[in-house]
Formats: structure tokens, sequence, C-alpha cells
């Protein structure tokens, strides 16, 4: 009898172990076996801006990394409101990423009466990608044509003629209309804001004249200053640039002591997405910017790579939405 019982015991313990070891081959099989199949990164805004311009530097990389398609959306509308909300509502399988902006994920939130998600909430956080200066510029024909070579010069044709000057932007409530916002409240000078639906198509209206300044993320208006189709100023951050380092910040050139107004991006996740498949992601994009082709390329550009932890990128997130409510009230900015 205690031999059978014995028996007995160890098949059931034999069975336990089997069913142990399915169960960790299983969870290993399923974690190895992400992605296994194309992956999504949508960007909020049209093609041609930083943001556009960043998840295209890393998709290739991460394509080769993983041996799966890593393929960028633009979903443009709503100050990236719209793209940003698509990924906040898809399922948290591992296949849908969104590239977020302060805009999208620092402003968005105090500049909008009604937002379709939480910023922090609905997402979960992977890595920052890159943090960049905005740069003030105008098309440089209509620049030289009004005299005006620099900031203060500017801020006085402003001022004298109020409401004659428009400012483009890449939408409603991201960074580059709300430097605009915070200038205008800082100076006292006012110009008419028309917002596009991305860095891309605001550039083209700003080559052909039809407006006359943007405060655009510097790596999307790099090329067009070199070439000499627009004029740039300065730059809004709190130190120069080191990628146009001859270039003045707003505050330097302008006497605006306390202006700055940096824009980031970063790789986010609807919340649920599986802890393993965000270190994944988080640790090859890192991977990626440092590498030395990537990483000289961005910097050229005036872009700074990341590829911080998910936990850092949320605590970046968390500071900004605070720091930038009160800028977004004094500014009188207000999306309804």
């Amino acid at each position: 009898m205690k031999s059978k019982l014995s028996s007995f015991k160890g098949l059931a313990l034999a069975g336990f172990a089997v069913a142990a070891l399915l169960i960790v081959a299983g969870n290993a099989w399923s974690q190895a076996a992400w992605p296994s199949k194309p992956v999504k990164i949508i960007v909020p805004f049209a093609p041609g801006g930083t943001t556009d311009i960043l998840a295209r530097a890393i998709a290739p990389e991460l394509s080769r990394v993983f041996g799966q398609s890593f393929v960028v959306d633009n979903r443009p509308g709503a100050g990236g409101n719209l793209g940003a909300d698509i990924v906040a509502k898809s399922a948290p399988d591992g296949y849908t990423f969104l590239m977020g902006t302060v805009g999208t994920h620092g402003i968005n939130k105090s500049l909008y009466s009604k937002m379709p998600f939480d910023p922090q909430k609905d997402f979960a956080p992977v890595t920052l990608v890159a943090g960049v200066p905005n740069v003030m510029e105008m098309n440089a024909d209509k620049a030289k044509a009004l005299g005006i070579n620099n900031v203060m010069d500017f801020i006085r044709y402003a001022k004298a003629h109020p409401g004659q000057l428009n400012m483009a932007s890449s939408g409603n409530g991201t960074s580059i209309h709300l430097a605009g916002e915070l200038f205008k409240s800082m100076t006292g000078t006012f110009m008419t804001h028309i917002p596009y639906t991305g860095s891309g198509p605001a550039m083209m209206g700003m080559i052909s004249g039809t407006v006359d300044v943007m405060f655009d993320n510097l790596p999307s208006s790099m090329a067009q200053i070199k070439a000499g189709k627009l004029k740039a100023f300065a730059v809004t951050s709190s130190q120069r640039s080191a990628a146009m380092p001859d270039l003045p910040t707003v505050e330097e050139a302008g006497q605006l002591k306390g202006f700055e107004a940096s824009s980031w991006f970063g790789l986010l996740a609807p919340a649920g997405t599986p802890a393993d498949v965000i270190l994944k992601l988080q640790q090859e994009t890192a991977k990626a910017l440092n590498s030395p082709a990537i990483k000289e390329k961005l910097l050229a550009q005036g872009a700074i790579p990341s590829g911080n932890t998910p936990a850092e990128f949320a605590k970046l997130i968390d500071a900004e939405i605070k720091k930038w409510a009160p800028v977004v009230k004094a500014s009188g900015a207000r999306v309804d």
C-alpha cells in the first residue's frame, strides 16, 4: 500500500514538475515571440517634422534588431491629440506605439478644455528618444524686405505693426505653438496664429512666404536655414545649441529673462502593455540612439539623443505637465 501511495505521490510530483516546466517554457516562448508581426509607430503629425524625422531614424534599426517591420504611420490632427488617442485606445499587445511629444504629453492637458485621453493614466512610457530646442525663424526674403535681422528688430517691427505678421505652427497646442504664445506674452506683441497639421506643411508655408515666423523644432528647420531660405534669429532653449553654436538664445537676443521653450520626443505604449515588451523596446532603442551613426546624425540636426528608462521618462512627463500648466495659463492660450 505504501509502495502504491509513494508511486502515486511520485507521479503527481512529476506531473507538477512537468506542468511547471511547461508554464515556464510557455512564458519564455511568448516573451521571445514578440514581435511576431509588424509593429506600428504612430506619429501624431504630418511627415517632415521632427517627430517624423526621429521616428524614421530609429524604425529601420528596430526592424533590423527585432526581425519585424517597424512601420511609421502619420496620423496628424488636433495638436497631436488625434494620433495619441488612437494609441491610447489600441490593444496593449506591443504592436502599437506612439512617438509622443512635449505637446501631447506635457502641454495639451493644460491647453485643451477637453482631452480624449489622460497623458499619464492611458499610456506606459517606454523611453525618451531625444530633446531638441526650437528655433525662432522667418522667411528669409520677408525678413530682408522688412529689415528684420534679429530678435530685437522683430520685436520692434511687431509692436509697430500689430497683427501684420502671422505665426505658423505645427498645430494647436504643440511646443511650436506655445513657444510663440510665450514669446507674444513676454514681448507684448501680436501675431496671428496659423496652425498647420504638422511641421512639414508649416515649413512649406514658411518657404513659400504664406506665413512669416515660426518657432520650429531645430532638426526640421536645419536644412532650410543652411540653404538660406529661412532666417534664424535664436534658439528657444536656455542654452545655445551645439549644432548651431553661433545662434543666440531668445533670452540673450531678445533680453527676455527666463524665456525657455524646448521640445522633447519619446516612445509610449498603451497602458497595460506587457512590461517585458516595454523593457525590450527601451533597451534596443537606447542602443540604437547611442550607435555612432544615429547619434552623430541626430546631434548634427540639433537633437540630443536619450534612451532613458521607462521610470525616468514617466518622471519627466510628470514634471513637464506641472511645468507647462502655469505657462499655458499665463500665456492665455486655450483650445476649446
